[in-house]
């Protein structure tokens, strides 16, 4: 077998074709160096010195300078405009509010125009000069002057235009939990990132995250905070702290609306509540769903069970916290729009004040139906004008007779409230339905009553003196308000109240269909509570619970006046402007406006029962039935037959068997016997009873 030859054995090829290992390919692309690629050297080299000689920065420096000089052109005018505009439609219905802003705004614009043109001539003036400078060394043709002109241009630009790169919302939700040192995602605006913008809080998932949210809105709405800390993810959204390094916290109300676009909230989702212990802070509440869901219920009360002085809870707080208070001496007035629940809040102040063992409620409303599902607890119920104005000045007089009694029975500067001497709680509801006189009475007690714990609690619509008659809303030691008019705001809690936080104007009335804000309140006054401007809702009792709870509180008893208080009232001198006026011959010229009742005259009067444990005869009662029906005759004296037969038309079922010698009988418990008129009724000297003898025995 033949071996084969090795490599180097062989000889090569005698050819003038070169292998196709030395000779070139040629296909698709060229062979030789891409013209494209020095192109990209090129662009690359030129961005490079581009970079280097900072004209990016130039451009953006520049266009910073113009940006800034744009805003001290505006220099805040339009938002002070805007601001204006805004708060005239708050103001709709305060004719010298609208009229005062309506002057601030032609002032602002006149302002405005002054403005503009005084920084346009200045800078006018600062550009001709630089101008000037630039065209004067072009002209002399100074290298060294044109240098240092561009150098400097250079420079500005290149310092106003540093890097202010923009990290997305991503960028900011995905700073890590663990990067702050502070607890509870506390943020100053050192640690926002630089150049990032809003986003919405439904982005956050982190304390820490809200917090950056919070901030990073406050200072794209102008707002000086500095400060948020205490973020905390609630039901209904999220709550913290914010604190403003100048002005005060009302820079975040009057920005609520714009903020509110920037977290993406409901409307009347940002609720600041500055805090009056750091005036330079306040608590921001984000709310995205209902705060109030999660609010317990009324706690059952049993009857007897409580003092009118003891505090007892009617509501919660838009932050969870409880809302209790005592009546004891506290005069109060509640407003609320129609639809803003004010029969719900007055139904809960009388389910704490019935089930105490020392308070009389009584319920007052000349139009409505009052305290509807608790009446059975009640009192006295009045709901005619004749009715309201004799329980008012029955009361305004025993108010008067406590206030000499009180030394005498060793109580001091107040009166005690206890079973023997209860306290009276007096609800006056549609306040602005009642009669002149009534509103008079009431205005009287609201005066001297506290002391004695004959306390009233005025309800109503609106808080201005177009409602209660009197400018009296400010005075008053409880005030709180519903659904309502800014003017009602205004009124009641102070003209600078909404700058401070007091919105319950921003609340909205139910309808038909949908309960909306109705019972939500902002409070002031209460006993042993700072005056801070929070919502809150009152716990609202289903009608056939306050129904049982009437009844539990009827068949445990109810509370008649001390008889001690009763005694001293006829010694008490009545209100002028009540009193029968007399001409000089003694003869009645006008009559008496509202007669001083008895207090079973009074219950009577008001269908209500008798007193319980009662003692007295039913003469007394007969006395003062006589005398009320002499007053409205119009006379001061009658034949015995004729009282006889007024009185079984006055009241058929207690006097339709009634006898005149029957009347003489009832009459005799009280000494009082028939003695001669004079000439009366056509007879020369018949006998029968005078009105004055009758009056002084009540």
């Amino acid at each position: 077998m033949a071996t084969p030859l090795t490599d180097e054995r062989y000889t090569p090829t005698l050819t003038l074709v070169p292998p196709p290992s030395e000779s070139p390919v040629f296909k698709d692309e060229a062979a030789t160096r891409k013209p494209a690629a020095p192109v990209r050297s090129i662009a690359k080299t030129t961005n490079r010195v581009a970079q280097l000689a900072m004209l990016p920065h130039t451009l953006r420096g520049y266009r910073e300078l113009g940006r800034r000089w744009l805003t001290r052109y505006r220099d805040d005018y339009p938002q002070l405009i805007a601001s204006t505009d805004q708060a005239i439609r708050e103001a709709a219905g305060d004719v010298n509010a609208e009229a005062r802003l309506q002057d601030r705004r032609a002032e602002l614009r006149t302002e405005y125009r002054r403005h503009r043109l005084t920084f346009t001539g200045k800078t006018a003036g600062v550009a001709s000069a630089v101008a000037g400078g630039v065209g004067f060394g072009a002209v002399t043709g100074s290298l060294w002057l044109d240098l240092v002109a561009g150098l400097g241009a250079w420079g500005i630009g290149a310092f106003h235009g540093r890097d202010r790169s923009q990290p997305d919302a991503e960028t900011v939700l995905g700073l890590p939990a663990d990067d702050t040192t502070r607890a509870q995602g506390s943020v100053t605006l050192y640690d926002l990132p630089e150049g990032a913008k809003p986003f919405p809080i439904r982005r956050a998932e982190t304390p820490q995250q809200a917090a950056v949210c919070v901030l990073l809105a406050m200072v794209a709405e102008n707002v000086p905070v500095v400060e948020v800390w205490d973020m905390e993810r609630q039901p209904w959204g999220w709550q913290c702290k914010v604190r403003v390094g100048e002005g005060t916290p009302e820079a975040i109300i009057a920005k609520a609306g714009g903020l509110e676009t920037r977290f993406d909230l409901p409307t009347n989702g940002v609720r600041p509540q500055p805090m009056v212990e750091r005036r330079a802070c306040a608590i921001l509440r984000l709310v995205e769903g209902n705060p109030f869901a999660t609010a317990p219920g009324m706690p059952y009360r049993a009857p007897l069970s409580m003092s009118i002085t003891d505090r007892f809870r009617i509501g919660t707080s838009v932050g969870g916290d409880p809302l209790e208070l005592s009546l004891a001496g506290v005069m109060g007035l509640w407003v609320a729009a129609s639809g803003g629940g004010k029969t719900g809040i007055l139904q809960a102040l009388a389910e704490g004040t019935t089930a105490c063992r020392d308070n009389i409620t009584v319920d007052l409303d000349p139009h409505g139906d009052g305290l509807e599902d608790l009446h059975d607890a009640v009192r006295i119920t009045a709901r005619s004008n004749e009715q309201i104005e004799a329980v008012l000045l029955f009361f305004l007089v025993m108010s008067k007779a406590r206030a000499r009694l009180r030394k005498k029975l060793g109580m001091g500067k107040k009166w005690i409230a206890s079973p023997e001497h209860p306290a009276v709680t007096i609800f006056f509801d549609e306040f602005p339905k009642a009669t002149e006189l009534a509103k008079k009475l009431a205005f009287d007690l609201l005066l001297v009553g506290r002391k004695e714990l004959i306390e009233v609690e005025i309800a109503s619509q609106g808080g201005q003196k177009g409602y209660l008659g009197e400018n009296f809303g400010q005075m008053v030691a409880l005030k709180a308000v519903g659904p309502c008019k800014v003017g009602d705001t205004r009124a009641l809690f102070g003209d600078g109240a909404v700058a401070e936080g007091w919105l319950p104007h921003k609340l909205s009335p139910a309808t038909d269909t949908d309960p909306k804000d109705a019972g939500h309140i902002f409070i002031q006054g209460v006993p042993g509570m700072a005056d801070e401007p929070i919502e809150y809702a009152i716990h609202q009792t289903p009608s056939d619970t306050l129904r049982k709870l009437a009844a539990e509180r009827k068949a445990a008893g109810l509370l008649d006046p001390d008889q001690v208080s009763l005694d001293a009232m006829p010694a008490v001198d009545l209100p002028e402007y009540v009193e029968a006026v007399y001409d000089n011959e003694g003869n009645l010229k006008k009559p008496a406006l509202v007669e001083l009742l008895t207090w079973e005259r009074l219950l009577r009067m008001c269908d209500a029962e008798p007193p319980s444990g009662a003692t007295r005869e039913a003469a007394d009662v007969i006395v003062g039935d006589a005398v009320d029906l002499m007053d409205k005759r119009g006379v001061d004296r009658m034949r015995t037959e004729t009282l006889t037969a007024g009185l079984a038309e006055y009241d058929p079922d207690a006097y339709g068997e009634l006898t005149p010698e029957s009347l003489k009988q009832r009459l005799a418990t009280f000494e009082i016997k028939p003695e001669q008129l004079g000439a009366w009724e056509g007879m020369s000297n018949p006998r029968g009873f005078k009105r004055d003898v009758l009056a002084a025995h009540l």
